[in-house]
């Protein structure tokens, strides 16, 4: 559709001048094209593209920066989604057309607009970027260490666990978007941390982050020695990221009135059939363990000040940023299937 501009002459007569065309916008999305059956195949997505029209009164056009994928998009696919729906997920977006005062051209949100390249949105549930945000920290860390799963750490932390100063501290996973900050933040409280990951090289970046110990649950003959050995004592808390039998293991190492936060269960969540046992109750009511699962938007009240606190720490350099960066909207599907086989150190992000 075009609208045909006139000008009025001094003889009273309108002469047509350049029709001002509207502007459509080819908008790309990435949709479940089949429920995963296992662990998710190439073929389980499907590249859409759509032609978006110009934003109305109170309406602004996002054009997606970066992406994130995330394990718990495995798990809430199965619960939220259905076979031709578009990836559920976070993005940072430049807002590149405005009829909305409170977002304007050239600003950038944080947006759930799934796997898209191109959103149109009435401004409901997008988050403007910290207005202290320096220039030299790239926008991604939104989607990670300054963002979702920074919070999770955080409330996953203070809130359910209580962590308290000298306690120590065990956290699997402990090389991911979550695990990182979790054992960053338990030093930064002055805790002792143990790390268990599934490589070498994530080993070796736990240490560099100042974890006292960390082992590749891979390669240790023995979970229960390794756990022994990084802490005889035992473990005062747990941030439990991956479920399945190695959880039952670290129970059985769990100081008296210890406590657990369960935040994902990732080892599970390719399972076509759920696992069974073993049960550990009899070990929790001996231990007398509290085990809380929790999702961050518990806390949501409170997620100005505390994204303040992440980016204060980030920069007085007490919290260091990973990210494992896939580049092209055409990688979305492979950058969550890695993602989900624990390639990636840190958080995992595609950028557009």
């Amino acid at each position: 559709m075009s609208v045909t501009m006139s000008l009025l002459t001094v003889t009273g007569q309108y002469l047509p001048t350049a029709k001002k065309r509207r502007i459509m916008v080819k908008a790309k999305s990435w949709v479940m094209t089949k429920h995963f059956d296992g662990f998710p195949k190439k073929s389980d997505f499907g590249l859409k593209v759509e032609e978006l029209p110009e934003p109305k009164d109170g309406e602004v056009l996002l054009e997606a920066v970066f992406l994130s994928v995330d394990p718990y998009m495995r798990l809430f696919s199965k619960i939220h989604m259905k076979e031709g729906d578009v990836m559920i997920g976070e993005q940072v977006a430049k807002v590149i057309q405005s009829k909305n005062p409170a977002f304007p051209v050239g600003s950038h949100v944080v947006s759930n607009s799934g796997w898209r390249t191109h959103t149109l949105s009435d401004g409901t549930g997008l988050t403007p970027i910290l207005s202290e945000w320096p220039k030299d920290v790239s926008l991604s860390l939104v989607l990670g260490t300054i963002g979702m799963p920074g919070l999770t750490a955080v409330y996953g932390i203070e809130e359910v666990l209580g962590l308290q100063k000298g306690e120590t501290l065990l956290v699997n996973a402990a090389a991911g978007a979550v695990g990182s900050v979790v054992g960053q933040i338990a030093k930064i409280k002055g805790c002792k941390v143990v790390g268990s990951a599934g490589s070498d090289a994530k080993v070796a970046y736990l240490k560099e982050l100042g974890f006292d110990e960390a082992f590749n649950y891979k390669t240790v003959g023995s979970l229960e020695e390794a756990l022994r050995k990084a802490s005889p004592e035992g473990y005062d808390c747990f941030f439990e990221n991956v479920g399945g039998p190695s959880s039952y293991v670290v129970l059985e190492q769990m100081k008296k009135f210890g406590r657990i936060a369960v935040c994902g269960s990732i080892s599970t969540y390719n399972d076509s059939e759920p696992q069974t046992g073993p049960y550990p109750y009899f070990t929790v009511i001996l231990k007398q363990l509290k085990m809380e699962g929790f999702i961050y938007s518990r806390w949501q009240h409170k997620n100005h000040e505390t994204l303040k606190r992440l980016l204060a720490w980030v920069k007085e350099g007490k919290l260091q940023c990973r990210e494992h960066v896939t580049k092209g909207f055409e990688n979305m599907p492979a950058a969550f299937m890695g993602m989900l086989q624990g390639e990636n150190i840190g958080k995992a992000v595609v950028a557009v």
